[in-house]
């Protein structure tokens, strides 16, 4: 299941960005997640401070 960021929620902290493991985030204003390189392992989930990233719902 993809990963998405809540982009009226986001705040720009890149806490997401250092803990990818793969270098899938990247930042702008916001946390922008490339979906090609997401391998959906969650980790910016777990650190996000205000909680703007979740599983997309289907």
């Amino acid at each position: 299941m993809p990963v998405v960021v809540d982009e009226q929620c986001c705040i720009g902290c890149g806490d997401c960005v250092d803990e990818c493991p793969v270098g899938a985030i990247s930042l702008d204003d916001v946390a922008i997640i490339d979906e090609q390189l997401c391998i959906d392992c969650g980790e910016c989930i777990d650190v996000c401070p205000e909680i703007c990233i979740d599983w997309e719902e289907e």
